[in-house]
């Protein structure tokens, strides 16, 4: 703080001088530095000082509302979260939990969460995530008990039925299967050397004509640069090989089927496996995908076939719905010669596609003649287009 002095001009009216010892320029200036000081210390006593319930003013019913609404929230949070744990347990199937497995019984209860109750959701357990389909029916809980049955800390079964048990329920629909708590014995069956599908040509040279190659969609996403993609129901990763010597990440969704170990097989290409089934919402953030690859099985792969829902219009609506939800603004969505068992399938495919506003950048509707001793005379129709996600309000 600067110092601050007063420069009194003496007055002459009347010839005499203010008295020196009252008026002197110290005096003052000490005046005023005191007075600052004290003006100081009170702005700091108030900013540090709690406010008093009288200087908050009374409480608004909007806050009251506000604080009633969020414990609204957390305690149908916490309702809801007990309803999932009470019907976890299937009652109607065999006779309730007594005929579970105890480590399915231990993995189902709920475990405390390790701070207690939470303060956002109003939970205080954590619930298991095990999908309602594994509760579905006496089979499938049959197989979920069989995989759910093992020795704790121990080697996990291996071989026969033990090996097939995990994709034949992700095939049901039951995922994402409980965790278990032994250890998988290795190494695993050597790969096949044939018959897992390598083709080294597709996309590259066309072979119908609705057969789209790698390189002329990319030119048809300039500018949006194609950097990572996502290939549903892609079986041996085929595309991704394309696609990856292009500069291309793609992930490809595929299930084990009919004993092949297709999920061990891309990733032996050095390609990235997912194993999930068609039914099964796509465990990715919204928008985050430059491309999506539908190929031909795909849009029929739309509901979990165990379930009866594949090849309604509302399954693949809601497949649909998921495919828009990871694809980013300006995206490219390619339909990948889909064969469409009757044209009144494809006109259900051409307005489910036209619901969502995508821009036709290529679009091909083709026939292909049945194969000889077939004993089916009508060729198979074909559609294949590559879309672009509008921007939407």
């Amino acid at each position: 703080m600067g110092s601050v002095s007063l420069n009194m001009t003496s007055s002459r009216r009347g010839g005499r001088l203010p008295c020196p010892s009252c008026c002197s320029p110290a005096l003052l200036n000490l005046l005023v530095l005191l007075s600052l000081l004290s003006t100081n210390l009170l702005a700091l006593l108030a900013f540090l000082s709690p406010p008093e319930a009288h200087l908050r003013g009374p409480t608004t019913p909007t806050t009251n509302r506000s604080s009633s609404s969020s414990s609204a929230i957390s305690a149908q949070v916490a309702a809801i979260a007990r309803e999932i744990d009470a019907s976890r347990l299937p009652h109607e199937h065999g006779g309730g939990a007594a005929h579970l497995p105890p480590e399915l019984l231990l993995f189902l209860s709920p475990h405390a969460l390790p701070l207690g109750r939470d303060a956002r959701t109003g939970l205080t357990h954590m619930p298991a995530s095990v999908a309602a389909a594994c509760f579905r029916s006496p089979s499938t809980l049959a197989l979920l008990a069989a995989y759910a049955s093992y020795t704790p800390r121990a080697a996990c079964p291996r071989g026969g039925n033990a090996t097939l048990l995990p994709h034949r329920l992700v095939s049901k629909g039951c995922e994402p299967l409980p965790r278990r708590r032994c250890l998988t014995r290795g190494p695993p069956a050597p790969l096949p050397a044939s018959n897992m599908g390598v083709d080294a040509r597709r996309w590259v040279k066309p072979r119908h004509d609705h057969d789209f190659l790698v390189d002329d969609v990319l030119r048809l996403a300039a500018p949006i640069k194609i950097r990572i993609g996502f290939d549903v129901a892609g079986g041996a990763a085929n595309f991704a090989a394309r696609m990856r010597e292009r500069g291309v990440t793609v992930v490809t969704s595929a299930l084990d089927n009919a004993g092949k170990p297709t999920n061990r097989f891309v990733a032996a290409r050095g390609l990235f496996p997912l194993l999930l089934s068609p039914a099964h919402r796509f465990p990715f953030y919204d928008g985050v995908f430059d491309l999506v690859h539908a190929g031909a099985a795909a849009l029929d792969e739309g509901g979990a076939p165990a379930l009866g829902l594949a090849g309604t219009e509302e399954a693949l609506e809601f497949l649909m719905f998921d495919v828009d939800r990871v694809l980013r603004v300006g995206g490219l969505l390619w339909i990948d010669s889909y064969a469409c068992r009757s044209d009144e399938r494809r006109q259900m495919v051409v307005r489910l596609i036209g619901r969502f506003g995508y821009k036709r950048l290529k679009w091909v509707v083709g026939e292909k003649a049945a194969a000889a001793g077939s004993g089916n005379t009508k060729p198979t129709m074909y559609l294949s287009a590559v879309l672009q996600k509008p921007a939407r309000g």
